[in-house]
């Protein structure tokens, strides 16, 4: 896969699975268009993944993604944010424009 995943959302994903699930748990992306970054997520810990979703391993973590997910994560640096509207995980899609006001 092609996507990158930052330091602070590898250690949101290691918490979030350590909280919800077990070692051999794995963490549920499905991404759809929509939202700011143009990409909206639903997240859930999985014991299985689902019928059809990829199984991708990065730095020891497993990620479930859906077919539709593994097309729109190309490319896409996947990172976490804590700030006064949100707090999870932002994409950062080089392919869409961002309607976000603050600089990076």
């Amino acid at each position: 896969m092609n996507f990158t995943i930052t330091p602070a959302a590898e250690k949101f994903i290691r918490l979030m699975i350590r909280a919800d699930g077990d070692a051999s748990s794995g963490f549920r992306l499905a991404v759809s268009p929509g939202g700011c970054s143009g990409l909206a997520a639903d997240i859930s810990i999985k014991r299985e993944p689902a019928a059809g979703e990829a199984v991708v391993e990065q730095n020891g973590i497993k990620l479930f993604l859906p077919a539709e997910s593994r097309i729109l994560l190309a490319g896409v640096t996947i990172d976490f944010a804590e700030t006064a509207s949100q707090t999870g995980l932002v994409f950062h899609d080089p392919k869409q424009a961002s309607c976000s006001s603050h600089a990076h």
